[in-house]
């Protein structure tokens, strides 16, 4: 009841200032607001924006927890130590590596949106709640936080803020801080040192002519990229004991998220369900181009084409893409028949990317946020063609 009051007294004492987005902001996240609405009607609902991407956050924490697991488990695999997957050992390196990835995603996203909510005078808005969860899911491990935390700052200014911040924005915030990432820094977003703990620090000491043994950190499209076996079992896979971003390993938790968010009426299900129909199509035309003899062994993007179709759906970061970040609300199609064209072609330029893209095989990012710029344009032409359907209509009653 004391902090309660205490922050009431700030709230009431800052109302009318600079500084009473901030108040409000923290008072309306630590507890329900305490204005009640009067006269006339009104609609009343369960949720609202808070509680929907709490829910979203809830979907999320899973594939942390895992990812924390995973990065101890992956780091000590590499070292040839066998240790069980679900020990304190594996733990402690992802808690230790992973939770300051969180922090600073959150802390200096956080920062800037109360800063624009002050300058601009408006209340803070809850959409980096999720942002801020998935940046570090979907950055390697060993992302350093200075780089990390450039990359947020540049993507809440430049990917939202800038078009007027949560429900404007054109571009997924979190992909756009990944793209930066990926374009200012490469090397920490590509290749194959960058995505088991440890690596990039052992292939220093290498280089600095230490006598220390090799380890790898490749993912298994950076193997198939070259045209290398990926040496994991399809159950590997889909369970999430492999090498990656934090969070996008595990298909079975990202699906039990997906299950989630249908439940609970957040995630789109025609969105995702296009997009995987859309990769299940682009793998199926590259696996009849190498059935065919179109393409041997000797091409650079055989690795790739060859792969099974429905493996395009359990490796890399398809799943993870597909269910959390194809579905923003803000940046997708918003009718139902554009959800169907938008989630297609989202899945069937993302597995295009992933074989004809080897320095970077990975697709999903490009190609959800190449959609998020045409999801307008969809709609636009979605909504005009039932507006001629209707005027078809309307003609043929009055004649």
């Amino acid at each position: 009841m004391g902090l309660k009051s205490n922050l009431h007294n700030l709230k009431e004492k800052y109302k009318g200032t600079k500084m009473a987005p901030a108040f409000n902001a923290l008072h309306t996240f630590l507890y329900l607001p305490n204005e009640t609405t009067h006269g006339g009607t009104h609609i009343k609902v369960a949720d609202d924006l808070k509680r929907t991407m709490n829910i979203v956050i809830m979907a999320l924490v899973p594939c942390l927890i895992f990812g924390m697991f995973n990065a101890g488990f992956q780091h000590h695999f590499a070292l040839g130590e066998t240790v069980e997957f679900f020990s304190w050992r594996n733990l402690r390196v992802g808690l230790k590596h992973i939770l300051p990835l969180v922090v600073v995603s959150y802390g200096v996203g956080l920062a800037i949106e109360f800063l624009f909510a002050v300058i601009k005078k408006h209340e803070v808005e809850e959409g980096y709640l999720v942002t801020g969860m998935l940046v570090p899911l979907i950055v390697p491990v060993d992302t350093p936080l200075w780089m990390l935390a450039v990359a947020v700052a540049f993507g809440v200014v430049i990917g939202k803020e800038v078009f007027g911040g949560t429900g404007m924005n054109i571009l997924n915030p979190a992909l756009t801080i990944r793209a930066f990432l990926f374009f200012a820094y490469p090397t920490w977003m590509s290749g194959d040192k960058v995505w088991v703990h440890g690596v990039v620090e052992r292939a220093q000491q290498i280089a600095d002519g230490k006598n220390v043994d090799a380890i790898s950190g490749e993912t298994i499209l950076g193997s198939l990229a070259q045209n290398k076996e990926a040496g994991y079992e399809w159950w590997d896979m889909f369970m999430g004991y492999i090498p990656g971003s934090v969070g996008e390993t595990s298909t079975m938790l990202i699906l039990l998220g997906a299950l989630f968010l249908i439940f609970t009426k957040i995630g789109s299900w025609r969105i995702m369900l296009s997009s995987v129909l859309g990769a299940i199509v682009m793998g199926l035309i590259f696996n009849f181009v190498v059935d065919s003899g179109w393409i041997t062994e000797s091409s650079k993007f055989y690795g790739l084409m060859n792969t099974v179709w429905w493996h395009h759906l359990i490796i890399g970061g398809f799943a993870f893409g597909t269910v959390f970040m194809a579905t923003d609300p803000v940046t997708a199609s918003q009718t139902n028949k554009g959800k169907w064209i938008y989630g297609f072609l989202v899945g069937f330029i993302s597995i295009l990317i992933r074989v004809f893209n080897p320095a970077y095989p990975e697709g999903v990012m490009l190609a959800i946020l190449l959609m998020n710029v045409f999801a307008p344009t969809i709609d636009h032409y979605v909504v005009q063609g039932n507006v001629k359907k209707r005027m078809k209509r309307l003609k043929a009653k009055v004649a």
